[in-house]
């Protein structure tokens, strides 16, 4: 399921709201709450840092898919190009202090994703793609769905 919208923090609500969609009872209320919160923290870093400057009439695009024991956030923006792994390379140990101001929202991501990647894509666009799992309520083995390793 996908969704495009403009570059505005003020449709952050219809963003939450589309993922809401997704929302499947097997999934414990912990890792749902910090789905969104990835999501949320995802799209702002869009909309506040990718799209800096570009007028809100940039779109970012959205995916979101469910897989057995995993869910999948993708975001398309239109900003520069950004090399995460090199960031947080280079920002380790700020990022695991958590501090405040600039830079918490990739903390937050790091912690909550499995897996996380932001490649440049061919149509020019920046893709970041974040892999959480979680263990379905009332399934005692893990699923064996291994998200790809290169998104």
């Amino acid at each position: 399921m996908s969704l495009e919208v403009s570059t505005t923090l003020e449709v952050l609500d219809q963003v939450l709201a589309w993922f809401e969609q997704i929302h499947h009872p097997t999934i414990q209320q912990k890792d749902w709450l910090q789905c969104q919160l990835a999501l949320a923290e995802a799209f702002t870093n869009a909309v506040r840092h990718a799209h800096r400057d570009l007028p809100p009439t940039t779109p970012i695009t959205l995916a979101a898919a469910l897989h057995p024991g995993v869910l999948e956030l993708r975001i398309w923006d239109c900003g520069p190009p950004f090399d995460l792994t090199t960031y947080l390379d280079t920002n380790a140990t700020s990022l695991q202090r958590h501090q405040a101001g600039g830079g918490r929202g990739l903390a937050i991501l790091t912690k909550i994703a499995d897996r996380l990647s932001y490649d440049r894509t061919a149509d020019e666009r920046n893709c970041l793609v974040l892999f959480k799992k979680y263990q379905p309520i009332g399934e005692q083995e893990p699923t064996g769905y291994d998200p790809p390793t290169e998104a």
